[in-house]
């Protein structure tokens, strides 16, 4: 480990006016840091902090930390006395460097509020030069830095020892923070405290898991092991328990996770949370699970908690989808909504809005490939007065801005512009828009869904997509199915199409079947169309069998196509079928270990057995 010992101001000096470092005076993580910083463009006669959260904004990292913070105050409050006599500040960061608690000693606190040292500032390397807490994340190392250690001028009057914090996987998720000025150092013993002190807190969390995991299976019962399949599943939606019928009738495993059952062909009927004894807080569901083919028992919208105007439908597909995004609605993760063209992916956008902590601000939707590559930027990022020709004399906000406070859906993401998207990705990275003609940043506090028909992978893959950009959209994805792949929900949109259009005519049995025998390419979309030219030109009198292919625009062409294409598929199907049943058979079952040998993941595994009905 590096030894942390004052640096002569005399070779910070020569690095920053001439670019000259000798790394024999100086410590390697310090000199790399430097280079880092001057690359980066990081001003070293400044590094006040500039990049600080609103109130709002603040509150809802700390709930998006509520973990972390409960855990880690009270050592923080023991690292505050410990270094009391050395007019110390302790500081708390979340994983992405915002402080998130800044505590200690008056004239300390106040020192460090000049250079912007506060509450809601992003404290990183990138921000305001090398530190202990931005250098501390990037290295995932504790560190000392002291006085002209520090790249930028306004935080040399200060020694600084930092610790990274880990979650109970290891996961990092914050840092630990001890800051006393430079005259007043303690920082001999300060790094051992903060790194001890860490481990503390990290032992904490692990206890914290396990005696959660522990109260969660008190709600085991063996007085329900026969009568239905019961699951516990815990905050990471790993399956920590399950009862007899569950391990005799559908042959799964403990630690698997919930979207592996999904995958597999099975539904959640009921869905209890179970909140616990020793903190504020839900620490798992317990559920009873079914398979799809029971038709009667397929749980309702209703079930879920998750209702919305437009979104209709019971077929086991559509109840993933509904379990997923019940799942997301109540956290701020990007979501992104993958599925053909009228398969209502913005009915989805919108009810995860309206099922979610946000749902009294805007929704605010736009579709990328609507709008000319001329105008985009100013209509996503806005604009100040008169910056440009024609510009509106009272400035303009853009639709990201107009979305503070609440969900900003972007429609047909694969359309961006590839010169937007470096813009683009400061909204997801930083949570601000610069608007054109504008100098400084502005905070947005917006939750972003995103949606396609396109395939993002083979975009980023041909280089039309960043692929930064990619990973910040493909955070939580949802598959929207084609109606085809759910005709079972067909006649709830019938019964939903007339209740909202008041057209109450019994459809007979031969167009119903007529209408489920179709292939839909063009999805809800093209029912509701269909449904359209039924009212207007047939509003009481239905139309005879013959007029039907009329009405169903597509079918001659589309049908001979997909017959040709599932013939393809066909074939594949059968080599695919046949490796798998090899694969178990050598495996003696083992399904893990056969996906594992034919480089499959497990929930592809699954959900492949039940489609090719290896049960």
């Amino acid at each position: 480990m590096d030894i942390a010992v004052p640096l002569k101001r005399e070779v910070w000096s020569r690095f920053v006016q001439e670019g000259v470092l000798d790394s024999a005076r100086i410590r390697k993580r310090i000199s790399e840091s430097w280079y880092l910083c001057q690359q980066k463009g990081v001003n070293p006669y400044n590094g006040k902090g500039d990049q600080i959260l609103t109130r709002p904004s603040l509150d809802r990292r700390l709930k998006d930390n509520k973990i972390l913070f409960e855990i880690a105050l009270p050592y923080v409050e023991k690292l505050r006395k410990l270094f009391g006599n050395a007019k110390s500040m302790v500081l708390l960061t979340d994983r992405n460097g915002y402080v998130l608690k800044a505590t200690g000693h008056s004239d300390t606190l106040e020192r460090a509020l000049t250079i912007n040292f506060m509450e809601g500032v992003k404290w990183t390397e990138d921000k305001v030069g090398t530190n202990a807490i931005g250098t501390a994340l990037r290295i995932d190392e504790p560190i000392t830095i002291i006085g002209t250690e520090h790249y930028s001028i306004a935080s040399q009057p200060f020694v600084c020892s930092a610790a990274p914090i880990h979650d109970d996987e290891g996961t990092l998720v914050g840092v630990l923070d001890v800051t006393s000025p430079i005259d007043q150092s303690m920082h001999e013993h300060a790094l051992a405290a903060v790194a001890s002190t860490v481990f503390a807190i990290e032992q904490e969390w692990q206890r914290r898991v396990r005696e959660d995991e522990i109260e969660l299976l008190k709600y085991t019962s063996s007085d329900d092991d026969f009568s239905s399949a019961v699951i516990l599943v815990n905050n990471k939606d790993q399956i920590v328990w399950m009862n007899k019928k569950v391990k005799q009738t559908f042959s799964m495993q403990e630690r698997i996770s919930m979207m592996e059952v999904l995958d597999a062909g099975f539904t959640a009927k009921t869905k209890i949370p179970i909140s616990s004894s020793n903190h504020d807080g839900v620490i798992g569901y317990r559920m009873k699970i079914e398979r799809k083919n029971k038709a009667p028992s397929i749980p309702s919208i209703e079930k879920f908690g998750f209702q919305f105007e437009g979104v209709v439908g019971t077929s086991q597909a559509f109840q993933n989808v509904l379990w997923n995004a019940e799942k997301v609605a109540k956290t701020d993760v990007t979501v992104h909504i993958h599925g053909e063209t009228g398969t209502g992916k913005e009915s989805i956008a919108k009810a995860i809005h309206e099922n979610s902590d946000r749902k009294d601000g805007p929704f605010i939707a736009i579709n990328c490939g609507a709008i000319p590559e001329a105008l985009m930027e100013s209509e996503l990022f806005g604009y100040t007065a008169g910056s440009f020709t024609g510009a509106s004399k009272n400035g303009y906000k853009g639709k990201i801005q107009q979305a503070d406070g609440g969900t900003l859906f972007l429609d047909e993401i694969g359309e961006i512009p590839h010169s937007m998207q470096v813009a683009l990705l400061r909204v997801f990275q930083e949570s601000q828009v610069i608007p054109i003609g504008g100098s400084k940043p502005v905070d947005v506090n917006v939750r972003v869904i995103t949606a396609t028909h396109r395939n993002l992978q083979e975009l980023m893959n041909k280089k039309q997509l960043r692929e930064d950009l990619f990973y910040r959209i493909f955070v939580f994805p949802i598959y929207l199915p084609p109606l085809r792949e759910r005709k079972e929900d067909l006649l709830a949109f019938i019964d939903y199409y007339q209740k909202k259009n008041n057209w109450h005519v019994t459809l007979p049995h031969e167009i119903l079947t007529e209408l489920h025998n179709y292939h839909w390419p063009g999805n809800i979309r093209e029912l509701f169309n269909v449904l359209d030219r039924m009212r207007i030109l047939y509003d009481a009198e239905l139309p005879p069998d013959r007029l039907m292919e009329n009405l169903l625009i597509h079918l001659p062409k589309t049908a001979e196509h997909q017959e040709a294409q599932r013939d393809e598929l066909s074939y594949r199907e059968k080599i695919e079928k046949e490796k798998m049943m090899n694969m178990l058979k050598q495996t003696d079952g083992n399904v893990s270990l056969a996906a594992q040998k034919l480089d499959m993941p497990r929930s592809t595994f699954y959900r492949k057995l039940k489609k090719f009905q290896l049960n």
